[in-house]
């Protein structure tokens, strides 16, 4: 089904990331792979991602503002020595 090889897809770019990414950042890479995915559709999986637990992801900025994306866990022992 494509809405699970949308996740699969977009699961698989942030855990292989070295930081966060935006959106933005997720939408160019995705549509590189599958054209004509709206950026819509990739938020709805993104924000359905986290949700599971599968991926963490902040609001930051005013106004319309961005979503950045990240690998689960990978800020948990920055601060331990």
């Amino acid at each position: 089904m494509m809405e699970d090889q949308i996740s699969e897809l977009i699961l698989k770019m942030i855990n292989i990331a070295k930081s966060p990414l935006e959106t933005k950042e997720v939408q160019r890479t995705l549509n590189g792979k599958m054209p004509n995915v709206s950026r819509s559709k990739i938020l709805y999986r993104l924000n359905n991602l986290r949700g599971e637990g599968e991926i963490e992801g902040k609001y930051v900025g005013s106004g319309k503002g961005v979503w950045i994306w990240w690998k689960k866990g990978i800020f948990q022992n920055r601060n331990k020595p």
